[in-house]
């Protein structure tokens, strides 16, 4: 990791192609400006932690298809009156009949 001091309107160069330089400095908070390349992606670092974070979430249940699949099976050989669903119509027809 390279560790370097600028002031308020110094910059550094990047690869010849990406400059980032201190706007200002407001006691702990630095004011940053970088120019880069469109196809350069520039994330905050909590951005690409929480992005992770939620993608290793998703992995972690069960894909819709795969419970659509479990639901059907469930329709399919539940007996009457026993799938969630059918339950959900049962009660649907004793509130509109009451």
């Amino acid at each position: 990791m390279l560790i370097l001091q600028r002031r308020a309107g110094e910059s550094l160069v990047i690869g010849g192609n990406i400059t980032v330089s201190v706007v200002s400095i407001d006691g702990v908070r630095v004011r940053l400006a970088i120019s880069a390349p469109e196809d350069v992606s520039i994330l905050r670092s909590e951005l690409i932690t929480a992005a992770t974070a939620n993608r290793d979430s998703a992995m972690e249940e069960a894909a819709p298809t795969e419970l659509l699949g479990l639901l059907g099976n469930v329709l399919e050989h539940g007996q009457e009156g026993t799938s969630p669903l059918s339950t959900h119509k049962s009660n649907q027809e004793k509130e509109e009949t009451s």
